[in-house]
């Protein structure tokens, strides 16, 4: 693994663990840490022993508790244009990536930390968690993909009271709204995410990717998400896998899948 000055990685049983490493600032996202969230990325589509992710932010306080206000204030119309297409592209590595990536949201989710989680495929929250998108306190609005994928996550009137009004939800609100997938005790957040990657990791890696560029074409202006559907169901029964998971049902036995 690659050292840096603000993520640590740790790569156990195929699952990379990334963790923003800059609690004394609430883990916020400046402008370096987003650059090294590229790069981790990239190893994670590099390198086959990586199967699954799971982003968190270091101590008990706050997942990511936003971007960097210090640099944000610096920003004028034409930098701040190509700072939030810097950080779309990125985070869109995340919410692309054909491997499994869950945001263990372990307390402040807001702003750029909410983007952050929302790229992510899935989401689990302790029970302290926070999350909103207070920009319109800055005078400002989401830049990182928010206004995208919280609607579609929520429904467009919620997004639009919580993007509005700056308001912070809890973890069970986030839950209730669909924006988080469980919501458990902080001693268990790692195992769960440990467990439901585990899972996931037990099935063909061919259609996990699959999946993952399927549900993301329904969001797609560009893409029949339908003849995606189609296309991918058909590269699967073309895979060693599909005939070797079909044998395994009819022989009453567990698949051994090669991501093949």
């Amino acid at each position: 693994m690659d050292t840096y000055e603000n993520l640590l990685l740790n790569l156990q049983e195929g699952i990379l663990t990334i963790t923003i490493n800059r609690a004394d600032k609430m883990n916020a996202l400046n402008i370096d840490t987003v650059r090294e969230i590229k790069a981790a990325m990239q190893q994670v589509y590099d390198d086959a022993t990586i199967k699954g992710v799971i982003i968190t932010g270091a101590g008990a306080k706050a997942f990511v508790a936003g971007a960097d206000i210090a640099e944000i204030a610096e920003l004028s119309e034409v930098n701040a244009r190509n700072f939030a297409e810097r950080g779309q592209e990125i985070f869109s590595m995340i919410e692309q990536c054909n491997k499994p990536v869950i945001a263990a949201v372990n307390g402040f989710a807001l702003g750029g930390g909410c983007e952050l989680a929302m790229a992510c495929h899935m989401r689990v929250a302790t029970t302290s968690a926070k999350f909103g998108q207070p920009e319109v306190n800055l005078g400002l609005i989401p830049g990182y993909g928010g206004t995208q994928r919280l609607p579609l996550l929520i429904g467009r009137g919620k997004a639009m009271e919580l993007m509005m009004t700056g308001d912070m939800i809890t973890a069970e609100e986030a839950k209730a709204l669909g924006l988080v997938n469980h919501v458990v005790a902080p001693e268990e957040l790692f195992t769960t995410c440990e467990a439901i990657l585990q899972k996931i990791m037990g099935k063909a890696p061919l259609a996990i990717g699959l999946v993952i560029e399927c549900v993301n074409a329904v969001f797609d202006k560009e893409e029949n998400g339908f003849q995606t559907e189609a296309n991918s169901f058909a590269r699967c029964c073309a895979s060693e896998d599909f005939i070797e998971g079909t044998n395994a049902f009819l022989e009453k036995r567990k698949p051994a899948f090669r991501g093949l």
